[in-house]
């Protein structure tokens, strides 16, 4: 037997410099592949860094917390069905799917239990502990992911008996927000989100409870460092409180600016991954990143467009929306959450090819209106008609009275949305008639965008307009008619 260039006795020779060629000529395959391109620069940054398979080093000798932090790749999924019908607890478990691919896991098994409501222990029950932990081993997964809200108890009891992390979906949620949040305020939101969650989950590592701090005044009993970390948490979500209040006002002026010039503002609202982001590239031709993954984008994007007859308004695209959205980042998002609670119309994006829209519509309503936006105008745009159902198209549109079919990567049906929505604007409520000289051609030029024009004439001493239009640009007409 002889021993390979890793000193192991297994009777073969292994040429590093052959490997080295192997790989490099399996990259440059798999880079001359066909794949769909992308002009988006958030999209090729976001797709910069992959994981190949097959590639990663385990380590051995490393503690148990940074073996946690360093595999986070295989996961197994548990869940609790308490409540509907067999159909919703699927669809739950493919949602939290979903969401462990998109924080870049690997699913390797998925397990649900039937229970009246989940254990106050273990959250899944003792007699199913061991499954679990079976499937652990079997499966090789380094990581739990529980679909609910685990209390602290439950984390650290169901962790002390599987033998390998514990999350919960709320905890895998605020991880896809991190990965994703760009701005500075998106990633001060996060911040503070995770803090929150994260706050009466704190726990010591042995003798890290029984430290002192040092230094004059640290003796005696001292401050243990879960009281430390605890204080120092709550000083940080402080700090980040008041810079996203900073940061509010910014987005205040600019929502107080527009309201000023009575530009309406239509907020595309929904679900995550039912086409938002594609939806306002359609209408306004932004260059939001489009991706097939759940919380794509979270940052809101304001774009301006104009309606037929020159109106202006602005489309909001906004973070999308999932069932249990953990109340730690709606509280966090609040600021912009508010472009939806504060629009004038809402243009609710639905998936007609997820197998349950029905509650998609339930889930995002319940959240618009624990935001305040409850009583604003609704449009329902029902997307990806091109590959649902159409019997779940026919069943959805019967329902909703204000509904629309509608592709917003083919354009099916987005002419007859655009109407809708234009129709739908507020309407300025002020009659003006008055001939404005060509001199103020400024006026005229508000009256288009901002008005709604019933009558335009020219004539030699200037425009002769009769109009709609807000009350501001309504009183400078009559100023300009008083001076006249």
């Amino acid at each position: 037997m002889s021993k390979n260039k890793f000193g192991e006795e297994d009777g073969l020779e292994i040429d590093i410099d052959t490997l080295i060629r192997e790989n490099a000529q399996a990259v440059a395959d798999y880079e001359l592949q066909d794949s769909p391109e992308s002009d988006n620069q958030d999209l090729q940054d976001r797709q910069a860094l992959r994981r190949v398979s097959g590639l990663s080093t385990e380590l051995q000798d490393v503690s148990d917390a940074e073996y946690r932090q360093l595999r986070l790749e295989k996961v197994v999924l548990v869940g609790v069905w308490t409540e509907g019908s067999a159909k919703d607890a699927d669809n739950s478990i493919k949602e939290l799917a979903a969401l462990a691919e998109t924080a870049g896991s690997q699913v390797m098994e998925a397990l649900i239990q039937r229970r009246d409501k989940p254990d106050s222990a273990t959250f899944i029950g003792s007699g199913k502990v061991k499954e679990v932990r079976d499937a652990v081993v079997a499966t090789g997964a380094d990581t739990v992911v529980c679909d609910g809200e685990l209390s602290p108890a439950q984390l650290r009891t169901l962790e002390q008996k599987v033998k390998v992390k514990v999350i919960d979906r709320t905890a895998l949620i605020l991880d896809i927000f991190a990965q994703h949040a760009k701005s500075r305020e998106g990633k001060a939101q996060v911040e503070l989100a995770q803090m929150s969650y994260m706050l009466p989950r704190l726990r010591g590592w042995g003798e890290s409870l029984s430290r002192q701090a040092g230094g004059i005044g640290g003796r005696g009993p001292g401050e243990t460092k879960i009281e430390t970390d605890r204080r120092r948490i709550n000083d940080k979500m402080s700090k980040l409180r008041r810079e996203i209040k900073e940061m509010k006002v910014s987005r205040d002026t600019k929502r107080n600016e527009r309201r000023k010039n009575n530009i309406p503002s239509v907020a595309i609202a929904g679900y995550t991954n039912a086409g938002k982001s594609s939806l306002l590239n359609r209408l306004t031709g932004a260059d939001v990143l489009v991706e097939n993954a759940l919380f794509a984008t979270l940052d809101p994007t304001v774009r301006k467009t104009q309606s037929s007859d020159g109106r202006i308004y602005t489309l909001v695209d906004t973070v999308g929306f999932v069932r249990h959205l953990p109340h730690q980042l709606v509280e966090a998002f609040k600021s912009t959450l508010e472009e939806v609670s504060q629009s004038d119309l809402i243009v609710h994006v639905v998936d007609g090819a997820h197998p349950d829209p029905t509650e998609q519509l339930r889930a995002v309503r319940e959240v618009i209106t624990e935001i305040g936006g409850g009583e604003i105008m609704e449009i329902i745009a029902i997307n990806k008609a091109d590959v649902a159902a159409p019997e779940v198209l026919m069943e959805l549109l019967r329902k909703e009275s204000n509904a629309y079919a509608i592709s917003a990567r083919t354009g099916y049906g987005i002419e007859t949305l655009v109407k809708a929505i234009e129709s739908a604007l507020p309407k300025p409520k002020v009659e003006v008639n008055a001939v404005i000289p060509f001199n103020r051609g400024d006026l005229v030029s508000a009256v288009h965008e901002q008005g709604e024009i019933i009558s335009e004439e020219y004539l030699p001493e200037g425009t002769k307009l009769h109009a709609m239009v807000g009350g501001a640009l309504a009183r400078k007409i009559e100023l300009l008619a008083e001076k006249s």
